[in-house]
């Protein structure tokens, strides 16, 4: 699954100027280099996904250049599955199914640039400290750890490079310390040339391969047709789009809530066929899902987050038209 980052620079420079006189201050720091590396650098490396039993191993690539990033993920066991991503455009290509996705990032891009737009808030929400020194893929990595003040958000430990500040490891703790999800790099370069020769994926071109356009279309506030009745303390909308089922089955609104670092899915689509969904809450690995029906229409959020979280999300969602 995915967290990300997507913090500017310039938005952060408030954020620790106000941050100086706590004792979060060096803590906050460390997460604006986070931040910078994630974006910034050119790294390659083999990293590992862990939730529950679960395991998985992907090798990555990622260059910053003339203000424009390239990323590319290869999963190494497992369905054979590449991601290629340039800027905010996704593209996932699945072998087995001769199947290409074209999507657009946005609040999804994966480790280690996992986590998102960070603002002024972080410090309200989450207890922000450093750990120890420690050691990841065989690199001095400074600890950070982010402890959730409520019920509505998880903890999360992160491991940063010493010397550059890239993201080694991160991992995402329930209420009682327990692991939920865990990313690491086994092994890792950072700063090398990267050949521009591994972006490209060795699918192109093939014969015969479904190409599914995923990506939707922005929408301004105005015209989404459905808002938050309350809001979820520290959670905010950063995007909303909306994207087509088909002809027949009306389009589905897909809008995106942050606190700076969880954020949780709002789906809202017109219920087909008469059929009867399931409702209520369930999960499928680490992510948390509720859904509830609004007349004709069924809302489902999802996120890794806390059960009440998403709960809490998809009850305050209502239409702002009859």
């Amino acid at each position: 699954m995915r967290f990300l980052f997507a913090w500017v620079l310039a938005g952060m420079f408030p954020l620790l100027a106000a941050a100086q006189a706590t004792p979060d201050a060096a803590a906050l720091e460390w997460m604006a280099r986070i931040y910078s590396a994630g974006q910034k650098l050119s790294y390659s490396g083999v990293m590992v996904y862990q939730a529950g039993e679960r395991s998985e191993t992907s090798r990555i690539v990622h260059v910053f250049d003339a203000g424009h990033e390239l990323e590319k993920l290869e999963s190494l066991d497992g369905s054979p599955r590449e991601v290629i991503r340039k800027n905010d455009v996704v593209k996932c290509y699945l072998p087995r199914q001769k199947t290409l996705i074209v999507d657009q990032a946005g609040n999804g891009r994966g480790f280690p640039s996992r986590l998102v737009a960070a603002h002024g808030t972080l410090s309200e929400h989450y207890r922000v400290s450093l750990g120890e020194m420690d050691r990841v893929a065989g690199r001095s990595a400074r600890q950070v750890r982010l402890s959730p003040k409520d019920d509505l958000r998880f903890g999360l430990e992160l491991w940063a490079d010493g010397e550059t500040g890239l993201l080694l490891k991160a991992r995402m703790l329930d209420a009682s310390g327990g692991i939920i999800e865990q990313f690491s790099f086994t092994e890792v370069s950072i700063g090398a040339e990267i050949d521009r020769a591994a972006f490209h994926s060795q699918f192109d071109g093939a014969d015969g391969w479904r190409i599914i356009d995923a990506k939707g279309s922005d929408v301004a506030d105005e015209g989404i047709g459905w808002r938050l009745a309350s809001a979820v303390p520290g959670f905010r909308m950063t995007s909303a789009v909306r994207r087509q089922l088909g002809d027949s089955h009306g389009d589905v609104v897909h809008m995106v809530f942050s606190d700076g670092l969880a954020s949780m899915s709002v789906f809202i689509e017109p219920l087909r066929d008469g059929r009867e969904p399931e409702l209520g809450a369930s999960h499928s690995g680490p992510v948390s899902i509720y859904a509830r029906r609004i007349g004709d229409f069924l809302v489902t959020s999802l996120g890794e987050a806390p059960p009440k979280a998403v709960q809490v999300l998809a009850e305050a969602v209502e239409a702002t038209r009859p």
